[in-house]
């Protein structure tokens, strides 16, 4: 364990210990000066003061003094405290020379009035990596080949496109049938919390709903009443219902399927430039080519950098893999809701809770953030770099697409955005690399 001391009257903390610990984290540990704490008392006295109602005394016209004797110093110790570590904690991390890749998780280890305020900072430090072989790696090479069955998945997803969505009459509700329904659902009678809808779009088949529910949607007719009876699981995230037997008193208001075109000469004279679903198939077949082509570059790409991130050595701490799993959960929320369904509802309907979610998600997680950072250490052993030409030209693709000035692109990247981008771009010619170098079987 590497301990180490400096005092630095220059910097706005008194003292500064730097502890490494296991799994690359580390613990700084940050004294301020007296001095300095009770000037950041005196922050927060000037900042609240208009807060404190002391009898004999106009708002914002009580002392210090005053305030202190009559709430205690503990009302003014938690901006101070704010303020302390604002002061110190940057200069803190800059003295320290490692490269932080966290927010601090602070602990207060000493706090008085008159003394020296102390308190800790764990934090994730940027992990390091041993390479070990990752030129001449031998994978083999995806497909790229264009089969008779991508062809007519291609024409099923074009008459997919092209469907139109008809009320379901002369029969029952099927898989697939997108529904609309009311819902309410009780527990021995009695109707509980978040149990009820109205006007609620069901796919069936989509398992949006606990297990069970969906199917006994089918075979009914809509205008139809009944009762759905399911068994909520027993990890179920509302404790109060894990395990229990619900019955939902439900209603299909409305019911709807998609109706598909015949694939023939007409549908492909009103989907494309042909006049005959041949040529149009022939046209889809060169299409999907590119496109398997490019899916293809991508997968070796993927396999390459797996294999090398496998033989690499390194450990990767844990705040930098919650972040990245806090990114996964926030995109994933926004998928859902594009779809019209918030997270919290969906998981309520599956029973699924949040630590499930992420718990899922942290192999893709891990791999993500391994794979990251052993491409950078590819980067730095190769000393690779984004040239100028290649920055400006990716900034110039973005101003295309946004149809903007190259200029105030740039301003909105700021220095710090143009900085992650050469990174990015560093990080994509070390892909490009490990694939030159790499053996195709």
């Amino acid at each position: 364990m590497d301990l180490k001391r400096k005092t630095l009257k220059e910097n706005p903390f008194m003292s500064l210990k730097v502890e490494n610990l296991e799994k690359n984290m580390a613990k700084l540990t940050i004294t301020v000066a007296a001095d300095d704490f009770t000037k950041a008392i005196k922050a927060s006295y000037e900042k609240n003061k208009n807060k404190f109602a002391v009898p004999g005394f106009r708002k914002g016209h009580a002392t210090q003094a005053m305030v202190e004797k009559h709430f205690g110093l503990g009302a003014l110790l938690d901006d101070a405290i704010n303020v302390a570590i604002d002061n110190s904690y940057p200069a803190a991390m800059q003295e320290s020379k490692l490269e932080i890749v966290s927010r601090p998780e602070i602990t207060i280890t000493k706090v008085a009035k008159g003394e020296d305020f102390e308190y800790e900072a764990l934090v994730a430090v940027y992990p390091e990596v041993k390479l070990n072989n990752y030129k001449g790696i031998e994978v083999e090479k995806a497909n790229a080949e264009v089969t008779d069955e991508d062809i007519e998945n291609a024409l099923k997803g074009e008459q997919d496109r092209n469907s139109r969505m008809v009320t379901v009459e002369g029969r029952a509700i099927e898989e697939g049938d997108h529904t609309v329904i009311d819902f309410d659902g009780s527990i021995d009678g009695v109707h509980f919390e978040g149990g009820k809808g109205e006007d609620y779009p069901l796919v069936i088949g989509s398992h949006a709903f606990i297990e069970g529910f969906e199917e006994q949607i089918k075979g009914h007719n809509i205008g139809e009443s009944f009762d759905v009876h399911v068994t909520f699981p027993e990890n179920y995230a509302a404790k109060d219902l894990a395990g229990k037997a619900a019955v939902f008193a439900v209603t299909i208001k409305d019911a709807k399927k998609k109706e598909l075109p015949e694939l023939n000469d007409e549908f492909a004279s009103e989907v494309s430039e042909f006049d005959t679903l041949d040529a149009f198939k022939e046209d889809l077949k060169k299409k999907l080519a590119v496109a398997k082509e490019e899916n293809a570059k991508i997968a070796n790409e993927n396999i390459v950098v797996d294999k090398v991130s496998a033989q690499a050595e390194v450990d990767i701490p844990d705040p930098m893999l919650d972040s990245t799993i806090d990114q996964m959960v926030n995109d994933y929320a926004r998928r859902m809701q594009s779809q019209g369904i918030p997270l919290d509802q969906f998981m309520e309907f599956t029973g699924t809770t949040m630590e499930q979610i992420r718990e899922q998600m942290k192999p893709q997680a891990f791999q993500r953030v391994r794979n990251r950072v052993v491409l950078e250490a590819v980067v730095k052993a190769e000393n690779i770099a984004a040239t100028e030409e290649e920055i400006n030209a990716e900034l110039q693709k973005m101003a295309d697409q946004y149809k903007m000035d190259i200029e105030k692109i740039k301003e909105i990247f700021n220095a710090q955005g143009l900085d992650q981008l050469k990174q990015d771009l560093a990080v994509q010619k070390a892909v490009n690399f490990l694939v030159e170098n790499a053996k195709f079987v």
